[in-house]
């Protein structure tokens, strides 16, 4: 089970989690959960969205249709693997500027295997 720091950030994962986070389109992974992605959970530089190593990139920086597109592809592959866990971050509450508001409603409907982070329960 994933393990967290005493901020709420994940620090840790076992084999069949997935570290879901914030992109941009051009994959430049260099701040917040992104940064986190390349240095602990295998996200590779330049890839703007999709399965890398432990993570899942979604852009959430190139407008909010891009991201609902996006979100909705994330929800699709997480349905077609029930095998692994889905630890979603705050994406697009940080610098792409959304509220957990506008964001938690693209994500109605999400299988079991996918957790959320606290801010999108509420």
């Amino acid at each position: 089970m994933a393990k967290y720091d005493e901020n709420g950030f994940i620090t840790e994962l076992d084999e069949g989690e997935i570290f879901v986070f914030g992109s941009n389109g051009f994959g430049a992974h260099n701040g917040g959960a992104a940064a986190t992605a390349v240095a602990k959970f295998g996200a590779i530089y330049g890839q703007a969205e999709g399965l890398q190593g432990q993570s899942y990139a979604i852009d959430t920086m190139d407008g909010f249709e891009v991201m609902a597109e996006q979100v909705a592809r994330f929800i699709e592959f997480a349905r077609e693997h029930p095998e692994l866990t889905f630890y979603v971050t705050e994406i697009g509450c940080g610098i792409a500027g959304y509220t957990p508001g506008d964001v938690v409603p693209l994500f109605a409907g999400v299988p079991e295997n996918v957790v959320l982070p606290e801010a999108f329960c509420d």
